[in-house]
């Protein structure tokens, strides 16, 4: 379990130092994030995110990030309609269970 959050926190932080450039070294942004990486990098030995480690996290991030994008632009479609989505799941009928009724 430990190595696997080390495998993450690699990733984390190789994400972070790719965002150093963009925000510029000297803003404040830019220098939290270097404190950042320095304080976090102590957890994370070297090599312990491999190439091939971090291209399936990052699937395993772009899959789910799919996922959540269209979960979202579902529950905006039922709210444009009018479907607020108030009841429970599964709603509708009460009565028995299928393959019960007499």
């Amino acid at each position: 379990m430990e190595a696997a959050a080390g495998q993450k926190l690699g990733l984390v932080l190789n994400l972070l130092v790719m965002m150093v450039p963009q925000v510029g070294v000297n803003s404040p942004l830019g220098k939290d994030l270097i404190d950042t990486i320095q304080k976090l990098g102590k957890h994370v030995p070297p090599g312990s995110v491999s190439p091939a480690s971090q291209n399936n996290d990052i699937q395993n991030l772009q899959m789910r990030n799919a996922q959540q994008n269209q979960q979202m632009q579902a529950m905006r479609q039922r709210q444009m309609q009018g479907g607020g989505g108030g009841g429970p799941p599964g709603g509708g009928g009460g009565g028995e269970p299928p393959g019960m009724a007499a």
